[in-house]
């Protein structure tokens, strides 16, 4: 059974934001899980509300299923805790979220978790992360998946990867999280257990 595959696209004044990296991921996931090289344009099936912040949550297999629009609040994030799962697996963005909403309920503690895999640093269960080392912004080299904020960034030059042990956070003087919807945000008064 084909799992529903999900794109999240940061809507604000009616516009939005980082499409062609949207559009890259939802070419490239379609392609490598269902063979199809039918284009589907995105922006054809985005009609956004013109005014507002909106989370826009489109939900595809090989073709788009339902386009839908959500006003968006983001989530605080005060506290963080690094745990090892090497069980999740999430090369695709997949709607069904419940293998992160698990590690957030077994650690109610904590406000986001970050997942350590084989010994190094991948994701969040909401973002893509980065540390600041005092002199270059890194990102982990394997994530949990491919970020359409990560790509930009990686690609303007602002971020390099890097593997990222949990022994460095000590060596990191900033933190910050990155997706579609948050952008770039350094996390500036944040607790890592």
């Amino acid at each position: 059974m084909v799992q529903t595959l999900l794109e999240t696209i940061r809507i604000e004044g009616g516009r939005a934001h980082n499409l062609s990296y949207h559009q890259a991921r939802f070419d490239k996931s379609r392609k490598a899980l269902f063979g199809t090289n039918t284009p589907i344009d995105l922006q054809k099936h985005i009609d956004p509300p013109k005014e507002g912040l909106y989370r826009c949550r489109i939900l595809y297999a090989e073709n788009i299923e339902s386009v839908e629009y959500l006003p968006y609040t983001p989530k605080a994030v005060n506290t963080l805790k690094v745990v090892t799962d090497d069980t999740i697996e999430y090369h695709y963005k997949y709607a069904d979220r419940a293998p992160f909403t698990a590690l957030l309920e077994t650690h109610p503690d904590a406000d986001e978790i970050i997942i350590e895999q084989n010994g190094l640093l991948t994701d969040t269960t909401i973002a893509n992360i980065a540390l600041y080392d005092g002199n270059r912004w890194l990102t982990p080299r394997t994530p949990l998946l491919e970020g359409t904020m990560r790509a930009s960034l990686i690609e303007s030059g602002r971020l390099e990867t890097a593997d990222i042990r949990k022994s460095d956070l000590v060596d990191c003087t900033h933190v910050a999280l990155m997706n579609a919807m948050i952008g770039f945000k350094i996390l500036k008064q944040v607790t890592i257990t």
